[in-house]
């Protein structure tokens, strides 16, 4: 038996180029997952991580999509399956953010931001699931955020959008249970370094543990639900917050 538990497998990091999604992508190659990494147009980031993965001994492949165009991510996927031959594990970490007073918002910064995370989380998962039922295995991950739990100012679609990951999650793990498919989603908290320019904006004080996370912090997390001994967990909300928001 390998030493690596997801060896052989194969994971979809959205957003994956920096930050939460670079650490997560990193930690999963370590454990011998191929990692498509994922950026909407930022080729020569998404090329830097994947050398990155490669030097480290890993294996990774590059795909620029918008995750909320339909087309562009049933190509993405197609492509995955065409050269690895399966999908084992998904990470919808895409986002985009921006942050407006709630009356001054306009449609199209409020689409704009629920089409990447929500629209993006859905078109991607339904795009995955069908190879994961084949397999009768699958892991997927939402990442959250903590403005869905605590709400901040100036940011209603944004929480709105971390909200409904919350529900996609409960709803895709009821369904696919059966599948050995886990669904869950994970909510960091003020991560260091990590949009230092409104990162814990209306969010006062450090966490209890009296410090800012950092990126391996999540993606530790993400990493042990993803390996198949992680099989009995599934629809839950993890918060990775050092106690900022004690559910």
């Amino acid at each position: 038996m390998s030493e690596k538990s997801l060896a052989g497998q194969v994971a979809i990091v959205t957003g994956s180029v920096r930050r939460i999604g670079k650490a997560m992508a990193m930690a999963l190659a370590k454990d011998g997952a191929t990692i498509v990494v994922h950026a909407l147009a930022s080729k020569d980031e998404a090329e830097a991580t994947a050398a990155e993965i490669r030097a480290a001994g890993g294996k990774a492949l590059v795909h620029l999509a918008d995750v909320a165009d339909e087309a562009a991510v049933a190509a993405m996927v197609s492509r995955v399956i065409g050269e690895t031959g399966r999908i084992d594990i998904l990470i919808n970490n895409a986002a985009i953010r921006g942050e407006a007073h709630f009356t001054d918002m306009s449609l199209a910064q409020w689409q704009n931001v629920t089409r990447t995370i929500l629209d993006g989380a859905f078109l991607c998962s339904r795009a995955v699931l069908p190879t994961m039922q084949k397999q009768q295995y699958g892991r997927i991950i939402n990442i959250g955020g903590i403005s869905a739990h605590l709400g901040t100012a100036g940011r209603a679609h944004v929480v709105t959008a971390k909200t409904g990951l919350v529900g996609l999650t409960r709803a895709l793990a009821s369904e696919f249970a059966g599948d050995g498919i886990t669904v869950n989603c994970i909510v960091p908290g003020r991560i260091g370094g990590e949009r230092s320019h409104t990162s814990g904006k209306g969010i006062a004080g450090m966490p209890p543990v009296g410090r800012e996370g950092l990126p391996e912090d999540v993606a530790d997390i993400v990493h042990n639900l993803c390996r198949p001994q992680a099989s009995y967990m599934t629809g839950q909300t993890i918060h990775v917050s050092g106690g900022m928001f004690m559910p």
